[in-house]
C-alpha cells in the first residue's frame, strides 16, 4: 500500500443560524440536552465509517482541523459532507468531495466552473453515477462506504423467524401497501411462513440487530438506494435478502417527474448471487419466493460484505481514489 501523510477529512450537520447571530450554539446545547447526542444519519455514518476502515488499514487522518487545511493549501481536502462544507467557505485545497453531497447535478450544474479544485465528485452506488455523469464525466466515481462487520456479525443460531420484512415504502406509501406489502404478507402467510416487520427510521441499530439475529431471512422492501446501509448490514449478519427491485424511475418528490426522469435504479445496487434473489414486482414474488426457501442454506451473504464491502476494503478504495488526486497535483 502506498505510503500516505494524514487524510484531512471534513464533515459537518447543516446547522445555521435560526433567529440571530451565533444562536446555533446554544440552541445545540439545548437540542442535546432535551433529545440526547444526535445518532448517526446515513451520511453521518459514511464519515465515521470511513475512518474507522482507515483506522483498521492504519492510515492517519486529521478531523475537521480547519486550521491545518488553511495553512496547507497544496494538500488534499476530504470532505464527505454535506455540501455547505464545501459551499459556504473558501478553499485553496485540492478537493475530493463525497459521498454525501446533494442529490442530482441540477442543485449545482456549473460544480466544477464555480470550484475548480473539486477534482473528484463520489457518490455511493453505480446507478448515481450514471445519474451524474451526463453532467459531469468523467470526474464522478461510485464509492461505497464500509460496513462494521464486527459489530454486524451473527451472534444468534436458534432463529425464531423464517423472515424479517423491512418496510422503507416511504413515497406513495398508501399505493404500495395495497400493491406490495399487503399481497407479500398474504402470501408469506399462506405458506405457514413467520415474520417481523421493521420500517425505516423507527428503530436503533440495537434493536435491527438483535432481529436480524432471530431471523432466517429478510424480506427488502425500498423502490431505490443510493447505497442502502440497511441492506448491507442485514447481509453482513449472514441473513439472505429476498429484494424488491423494480428497476423503476428514480422517483425523489423534489425532481420526478418534473425536472428530472432517470432510470434504471436500484434498491440493492452492490449484489451478486451470494446475497440472495431479487424480485421485480408482485408477479414474480411468490415463485422467487419457492427458490429461495430451496436454496436458502447456499446463499452466503456475509462472504459478499467481507469480500467488498467491509470496512477495510472500502478504505482501500477510497486511498487509491486520493492518491490518485494526489498524484495528479
Amino acid at each position: 500500500m502506498e505510503t500516505t501523510k494524514p487524510l484531512n477529512i471534513f464533515y459537518e450537520e447543516p446547522d445555521p443560524d435560526r433567529w440571530f447571530k451565533y444562536d446555533r450554539y446554544p440552541r445545540r446545547i439545548i437540542r442535546n440536552l432535551i433529545r440526547g447526542k444526535q445518532k448517526p444519519g446515513g451520511v453521518m455514518t459514511i464519515a465515521i465509517n470511513l475512518m474507522k476502515g482507515l483506522d483498521k488499514i492504519g492510515v492517519p487522518y486529521r478531523f475537521n482541523d480547519y486550521n491545518y487545511i488553511d495553512k496547507h493549501p497544496e494538500e488534499v481536502a476530504c470532505i464527505i459532507g454535506k455540501p455547505q462544507v464545501l459551499f459556504n467557505r473558501k478553499w485553496n485545497n485540492p478537493i475530493l468531495f463525497g459521498a454525501g453531497i446533494y442529490s442530482h447535478p441540477l442543485d449545482c450544474p456549473d460544480l466544477f466552473v464555480h470550484y475548480p479544485n473539486v477534482k473528484r465528485l463520489l457518490v455511493p452506488g453505480e446507478w448515481m453515477r450514471k445519474m451524474f455523469e451526463p453532467f459531469y464525466g468523467d470526474k464522478v466515481l461510485a464509492w461505497p462506504v464500509g460496513t462494521d462487520t464486527d459489530y454486524w456479525k451473527p451472534t444468534a443460531t436458534n432463529k425464531t423467524y423464517d423472515f424479517l420484512i423491512y418496510d422503507k415504502l416511504n413515497r406513495d406509501r398508501d399505493n404500495l401497501l395495497v400493491k406490495v406489502l399487503e399481497p407479500i404478507l398474504k402470501i408469506i402467510t399462506n405458506n405457514n411462513l413467520t415474520y417481523r416487520t421493521i420500517r425505516y427510521g423507527t428503530y436503533t441499530p440495537v434493536q435491527l440487530k438483535a432481529i436480524l439475529n432471530t431471523s432466517k431471512a429478510a424480506i427488502f422492501l425500498s423502490e431505490s438506494e443510493s447505497q442502502g446501509l440497511a441492506y448491507q448490514q442485514t447481509l453482513s449478519v449472514n441473513v439472505p435478502i429476498l429484494a424488491w427491485d423494480s428497476a423503476g424511475y428514480w422517483q425523489d418528490p423534489c425532481y420526478y417527474p418534473q425536472k428530472v426522469k432517470y432510470q434504471p435504479v436500484s434498491s440493492v445496487p452492490y449484489w451478486d448471487d451470494h446475497c440472495g434473489l431479487k424480485f421485480k414486482d408482485i408477479d414474480e414474488f411468490e415463485a422467487r419466493l419457492t427458490i429461495f426457501l430451496a436454496n436458502i442454506n447456499l446463499f452466503k451473504p456475509r462472504d459478499y460484505i467481507l469480500e467488498n464491502l467491509s470496512l477495510e476494503k472500502c478504505a482501500e478504495q477510497y486511498l487509491k481514489i486520493f492518491h490518485q488526486v494526489e498524484n495528479e497535483q
